[in-house]
């Protein structure tokens, strides 16, 4: 018989991703790699619409499960048996989620998706209810999880019967479900997520996510070279990725994430989990975005070799959109750190970023915009820990 899954102690010292996470991460990121490969092509064939529609449907799916996991795991993981098989389940969902992404974008259909993304909901179906067994104190919390997602599984199901006509608004509204589910749980009372724990896992995947980008980058300027494209054009292309990508890393590490969480663990001691609910849900934004910004990439030194079907503003612009919603998404992750007359080089940025576009400028250009946000959003002091007398303060809210 399993054991039950005690929860851990959000004070407990020298919590760090397990090898079992960092496995998992990997998996997950081949769904990442399949969305962004698949959008890099869509945009360089010029199904720009498609890719428009597919991706952010496709990456919602990534992005979920695993923000359910990582935080589940935060508060419950044990490591016994019963929570490995769990998570190799996690493992097989997400490779057959992968596997449906080409024909998602293709053809629009979307059941191996499903299926893919129903086997890792089921699977955190079963942990949620081992840790209403072994949390006296928050089984109503668990329980509202398990019975929650549960029925929300059923419609993801039922949705692969309903009329094409109908799909979008169901599957917007099944978003809206999905999203609602641990805000209305958490009501019950909070998990005992960890603030370190949490801000190495997001950490850890955007740099994933990150080289990800660098990968896709590669392969695309690699088969250019193949086909006997010139090589000193490729370089330029090349180094103005790589600063482009280092300079987006920068942005992301450059104010301490463990200060920001414990502060939003903090809070919710307080019975207020705005901020926490900001950080897991906002990442949907940066995930995604950085993805995006490779597929980019890609699509630039596709037009730079000639063999895309789109124009060089289209390129550009494919790079400019997603990366402007990184910046943005970055102001509002680093908002309680920056203080407010510290906070306009985002949205200028922001705005810049998307100007520098249709100017047909070398990729090496984005990468300048980026590390001038970086430069302008420099306080010139300490920021290593969350406060100081110049700092923006988090208003509370009770969630």
């Amino acid at each position: 018989m399993l054991a039950f899954l005690a929860p851990r102690s959000s004070t407990e010292e020298h919590r760090v991703s397990t090898p079992l996470e960092l496995f998992l991460d990997l998996c997950f990121v081949v769904a990442v790699a399949q969305a962004a490969t698949t959008m890099h092509h869509a945009v360089a064939d010029g199904h720009v619409a498609t890719a428009l529609v597919g991706y952010p449907m496709v990456f919602f799916a990534i992005w979920w499960a695993w923000m359910n996991i990582t935080w589940f795991a935060s508060a419950y993981d044990n490591d016994d048996v019963g929570y490995r098989l769990a998570i190799f389940v996690q493992v097989l969902g997400v490779l057959v989620l992968a596997a449906g992404v080409p024909r998602a974008f293709e053809s629009q259909q979307f059941g191996v998706i499903v299926v893919g993304y129903v086997i890792m909901r089921v699977s955190m179906v079963g942990l949620w209810l081992r840790a209403a067994a072994g949390d006296p104190a928050r089984r109503a919390t668990c329980m509202r999880y398990a019975g929650g997602i549960t029925a929300v599984q059923i419609l993801w199901v039922a949705l692969l019967v309903m009329p094409s006509s109908i799909r979008l608004p169901m599957f917007l509204t099944l978003v809206v479900a999905e999203l609602a589910i641990p805000v209305w749980s958490e009501r019950a009372g909070a998990t005992p997520w960890h603030p370190q724990h949490i801000a190495e896992r997001y950490g850890l995947f955007t740099i994933i996510v990150l080289g990800e980008s660098i990968l896709g980058g590669a392969l695309a300027m690699q088969a250019a070279i193949s086909d006997g494209e010139s090589l000193a054009g490729l370089t330029v292309t090349g180094i103005g990725a790589v600063v482009l990508v280092c300079a987006m890393w920068w942005l992301y590490f450059n104010r301490p994430s463990e200060a920001l969480m414990e502060r939003a663990r903090d809070q919710v001691e307080r019975q207020s989990s705005r901020s926490a609910f900001l950080w897991g849900y906002g990442h949907y934004a940066i995930f995604s975005a950085v993805a995006a910004t490779g597929a980019g990439i890609a699509v630039a030194i596709d037009v730079d070799a000639h063999v895309a079907h789109v124009s060089t503003w289209t390129a550009d612009l494919s790079i400019a959109v997603p990366l402007a919603i990184y910046v943005c998404a970055m102001g509002l992750l680093h908002r309680s750190q920056v203080p407010r007359p510290r906070m306009w080089p985002y949205p200028v940025g922001a705005a810049l970023i998307l100007a520098y576009a249709v100017t047909g400028g070398p990729i090496l250009g984005f990468g300048v915009l980026v590390i001038l946000v970086i430069a302008g959003s420099a306080t010139g002091g300490d920021r290593s820990s969350v406060g100081g007398a110049d700092e923006v303060e988090v208003t509370s809210v009770e969630g």
